[in-house]
């Protein structure tokens, strides 16, 4: 049976885990990634289509001149964008938050056998949890980059705003701002290093209390020894 404090640390550790694996459900679940204010010229009036939109699903809708709204509807992301770059790297943001997801889920269970047994084999150990919340760690923060990437390389918005009204003539400006969903991941990526630091300390901690216990012998006379 594991020792009380190697037990507290790493059910603090799985409590870390579990939190960060929640978030990231809750990050694909929900649709406040970004909101956008995407202009358009007309032949006889300026259009402004308000977006807000995840990764799976959004809301749009279509205010005329002096801000008389036409119309709103719900959409499917991957239905309303032509553009095949915009649409692959959609795929991959989601791809990469399911590995994440999986990731935090090893991470989960790896920090919960250390709580309750004493593994044999090393990877079981810290350098699972090590490992696990680590790449957990990158993919979110792959996400997070790739997402802004898309948005202003690939005119994420635009497209979705064409998609919702296609009868939309020249774009002239776009405003954007990140919602909570976004902004969930930076904490994602602050309870996998919380996870990372517990761990790190009972690792440090029984590393120098090995060290202690192997020092009286080290300093025990050579006939006490051969004795």
């Amino acid at each position: 049976m594991p020792s009380r404090k190697k037990t507290a640390m790493f059910a603090s550790a799985f409590f870390t885990c579990v939190c960060s694996f929640v978030m990231i459900c809750v990050v694909l679940a929900t649709q406040h990634w970004m909101s956008s204010q995407v202009g358009f010229s007309g032949t006889n009036s300026s259009v402004t289509v308000s977006l807000t939109y995840g990764l799976f699903s959004g809301t749009c809708e279509q205010f005329v001149d002096a801000g008389l709204q036409v119309s709103e509807k719900t959409f499917q992301v991957a239905d309303n964008l032509s553009k095949t770059k915009a649409k692959s790297m959609i795929t991959a943001i989601i791809v990469i938050l399911v590995l994440s997801l999986l990731s935090s889920l090893l991470s989960s269970g790896f920090s919960c056998t250390n709580a309750v047994s004493n593994p044999y084999q090393t990877f079981l150990g810290p350098t699972g949890v090590y490992t696990w919340n680590s790449l957990c760690g990158i993919f979110v923060l792959t996400a997070m980059i790739l997402f802004p990437v898309n948005i202003e390389e690939n005119g994420l918005s635009v497209e979705l705003a064409r998609g919702c009204f296609s009868f939309l003539h020249t774009h002239i400006k776009s405003a954007h701002t990140y919602g909570y969903s976004y902004w969930i991941m930076l904490l994602i990526i602050f309870l996998n290093i919380a996870s990372i630091i517990i761990i790190y300390f009972y690792d440090h901690a029984r590393y120098y209390k090995k060290k202690e216990q192997e020092r009286p012998i080290e300093n025990a006379p050579k006939d006490v020894i051969l004795f």
